[in-house]
């Protein structure tokens, strides 16, 4: 367990669709809270769960399970480390939009009446704005996980880049994977709902409220690259090490993951 105070909360431009979580900053380590459910245990799973895929292990934020005291309260929640040096702070998409065009970038995909072309104008503007190449790659990568772990808070204010001083650019790991796994207890997913039916309602955000569309809309244009190679026990061992979440919510966790692993058996390697 950590103790955090006042000094260590941080705040960014970063926002989520059900508000801001509780985030906290101490030499050079992140902490953020659970806010409406379970989302450290979500970030844990899918984190540890990449390391056992096709993706190298700066392609993505690393996060281990924290409690975390603040003022007279305990949290649940996951610490990481900071992967900005001195120089580079993350841009989010829609913030460098609007910093180039004066308007949002979100309202500007909404705009384009067909889903198949809203990917190419996002990947075409951000490697136009900032000079990356194949970023049409990264969104089918970022698109993968969500649609495997059912992240439904990838908007534009989600998805960034990394900037310097000098303004050069470079590719952001993949991070804020707590909305995943149905984590939001609070609100939309309660544990006493049923579980397929739950998963049936989830609905992404980044080009379409279909996240099989958006992955098969990504695949097309840009082809599978990210493949998974945890299994079934990988699972159920990562699950036993989170032993600070009731056995309820780590049951269901398991259950929408194996549920996930034979809908989507042609991404495991």
């Amino acid at each position: 367990m950590i103790e955090l105070f006042e000094q260590n909360i941080r705040t960014n431009d970063r926002q989520s669709s059900k508000g801001n979580q509780l985030k906290w900053e101490n030499e050079g380590i992140w902490y953020k809270a659970d806010y409406t459910g379970y989302e450290g245990l979500s970030e844990y799973m899918i984190s540890h769960l990449l390391k056992k895929s096709t993706l190298t292990e700066n392609e993505f934020v690393g996060y281990d399970l924290e409690k975390i005291k603040y003022g007279t309260v305990i949290y649940n929640g996951v610490k990481s480390k900071n992967f900005l040096s001195e120089d580079w702070q993350i841009i989010t998409l829609e913030r460098l939009f609007k910093n180039f065009f004066g308007e949002s970038l979100y309202k500007a995909l909404y705009r384009i009446p067909e889903h198949e072309e809203r990917l190419p104008f996002l990947v075409q503007q951000v490697e136009r704005m900032t000079g990356l190449q194949n970023f049409g790659i990264y969104m089918n990568k970022l698109l993968t996980i969500d649609a495997f772990f059912l992240n439904e808070d990838r908007h534009t204010h989600n998805i960034a880049v990394l900037m310097n001083g000098k303004g050069d650019y470079a590719y952001c790991p993949i991070f804020d994977n707590g909305a995943g796994l149905l984590a939001d207890t609070t609100m939309d997913y309660p544990l006493s709902g049923d579980v397929y039916a739950l998963m049936d309602r989830v609905q992404s955000k980044t080009i379409s409220s279909e996240f099989d569309e958006q992955l098969d809309i990504s695949e097309s244009l840009y082809k599978i690259n990210l493949r998974f190679q945890f299994t079934k026990n990988d699972v159920i061992e990562l699950l036993k090490k989170a032993e600070e979440y009731p056995e309820e919510i780590r049951n269901r966790v398991e259950m929408i993951i194996f549920a996930q692993m034979r809908k989507y058996t042609y991404l495991f390697s």
